[in-house]
């Protein structure tokens, strides 16, 4: 156990700008899971998120030259209000490097904290490169998010109040990991007091930085991450964390989009606050954890880590949120092109809520309908519904767990263009900045036509875009070549059966009739 961090976590002095947050029993998952969950509040910081513990131990400690030339930093979001805010509190010149795809909001927020804003690149990597260069032209100290000791030190005092407000060692403590700067500083004060209490990382199955780690025994540089959870979407584990990590963490669980925002929907229940998506990453985790190992009648803390969400995420947030609680089916039904084929269909659900129903004429025999269905009893129930309708002889498809369908095809049920051929599908992540589309489009030229397009932005750094194009089957290999060029995360989704049924150029008879269950 690295004794060094226990006395840098009790040596730090921070409380005269960080708040000890309460750790506040959560009685409404309590009662659902027959535990005792507690939530440490780390969203009622000053800045709304853990991140100031850590800049600020950091920067405190700067000798008086070091503070005299200033800190600069690369963030999109808390670490830079972290820094900005102490930098303000001690009266040091702070330089924030942010991606050009952060919300108007984040830049604002930490521009009122005083500190100069610097936009460059599309990603935090990119930025911290930039910030990384100006920090040794200017002679100014570099404050890590995540991969230093005084920063990792600064986290860790979470735990020595955590353990001091708890009655007793828990169970186990759910950390949400991105760099993994939190996770080590709690680990390294709860292992060394109660070595037997569970240490446990939650990450996004599409961001699995510590988890992949973890598995091949080294740091890996995954080529992409998922940036709904943007807190936590590193694309490498710290070097020093990952060394604190393989010795401190039990184990690391990964959760889904739907996940998150179920647990989002359970903090709000239960605190009448919002939660950001890294900050209920722990939540999601800690229920996962319950319902795969059976456990219950046990003290569970899990940590909510900020609470700085863009408000035009929450009907993202509210749409997933039943699917992440499995109170929602989302499914694809043929019904006969009759008179009267609604009603029947009706009463083949039953007394079930209806929250969603989209129809187009396919033919003068059939239709497609994309609906949704109330459930009270999860996947239990879902698996019961389509067996159901299964049996009164509907053919369908389940689309609960469709992303493409769920982000896309929900809201563009239209029915199939004809005279459409040699269609692809793509869906693509946008960095959401002025010009991006246009150099989409530029970069493409006009060697290909766009033959569908749906675009959803969630007030994030990335829009969301479906996207088919007509490519001739010789044009293939100068298609990738294009795609490759152009450094979009994407993937192809021509076989996804939610296209094949409801928007594919052309007619795609067999690979709908095959994509059904009877």
């Amino acid at each position: 156990m690295p004794q060094s961090y226990i006395e840098r976590i009790l040596r730090a002095q921070i409380y005269d700008i960080v708040r000890e947050t309460p750790l506040d029993r959560a009685v409404r998952l309590s009662g659902r899971l027959n535990n005792q969950v507690y939530l440490k509040r780390e969203d009622l910081q000053p800045v709304f998120s853990f991140k100031l513990r850590g800049a600020y131990n950091r920067i405190r400690g700067l000798s008086e030259v070091e503070k005299g030339n200033g800190v600069i930093a690369a963030s999109a979001g808390n670490h830079a209000q972290g820094v900005a805010l102490s930098a303000r509190h001690l009266g040091i010149r702070a330089l924030i490097v942010m991606p050009k795809t952060t919300p108007i909001i984040k830049v604002q927020a930490v521009k009122a904290l005083g500190a100069k804003i610097v936009l460059w690149g599309d990603s935090y990597d990119e930025a911290c490169d930039y910030a990384l260069k100006l920090a040794e032209e200017k002679g100014m100290t570099f404050v890590h998010p995540f991969d230093d000791p005084e920063v990792i030190a600064g986290q860790g005092t979470i735990a020595m109040e955590m353990l001091r407000q708890h009655a007793g060692p828990p169970h186990a403590i759910f950390v949400p990991v991105g760099g993994g700067g939190l996770i080590s500083g709690i680990g390294a004060y709860v292992k060394y007091v109660y070595p037997q209490v569970k240490v446990i990382g939650v990450e996004p199955e599409d961001a699995p930085t510590l988890y992949t780690a973890l598995q091949k025994g080294r740091r890996v540089n995954l080529k992409q991450v998922g940036i709904f959870a943007d807190g936590v979407a590193v694309k490498q584990i710290g070097k020093e964390t990952f060394r604190l990590a393989k010795t401190l963490v039990d184990e690391v669980i990964l959760v889904g989009t739907d996940e998150i925002c179920a647990a989002i929907k359970d903090l709000f229940d239960d605190t009448r606050t919002v939660a950001e998506p890294a900050g209920a990453l722990a939540v999601a985790g800690l229920k996962k954890y319950v319902a795969r190992d059976g456990v219950i009648e046990q003290s569970l803390i899990a940590i909510e880590s900020g609470a700085n969400i863009n408000f035009d995420r929450l009907r993202h947030v509210a749409e997933r949120a039943e699917l992440g609680e499995q109170r929602e089916a989302l499914l694809a039904v043929e019904i006969p092109e009759e008179p009267g084929s609604f009603l029947k269909f009706c009463r083949a659900i039953g007394k079930r809520s209806v929250t969603e129903f989209n129809y187009r004429f396919a033919d003068s025999a059939r239709a497609h309908v994309f609906v949704g269905i109330e459930l009270a009893d999860g996947v239990v129930e879902r698996q019961r519904v389509v067996q159901q309708l299964g049996e009164r002889g509907y053919r369908v498809v389940d689309l609960t767990d469709n992303e493409t369908a769920k982000l896309h095809i929900r809201y563009m049920v239209g029915g199939h263009a004809p005279g459409v051929s040699n269609e692809v599908l793509f869906r693509f992540e946008f960095p959401e900045r002025p010009g991006a589309l246009l150099n989409f489009l530029t970069e493409m030229g006009q060697r290909w036509n766009i033959s569908l397009f749906h675009y959803r932005n969630h007030g994030a750094a990335y829009g969301r875009v479906l996207m088919g194009v007509q490519i001739e089957h010789g044009d293939k290999r100068d298609f990738q070549a294009f795609l490759k060029a152009l450094g979009y995360a994407w993937v192809e989704e021509t076989d996804n059966p939610a296209y094949r049924l409801f928007a594919c150029g052309g007619e795609c008879p067999d690979a709908a009739v095959g994509a059904y269950q009877s």
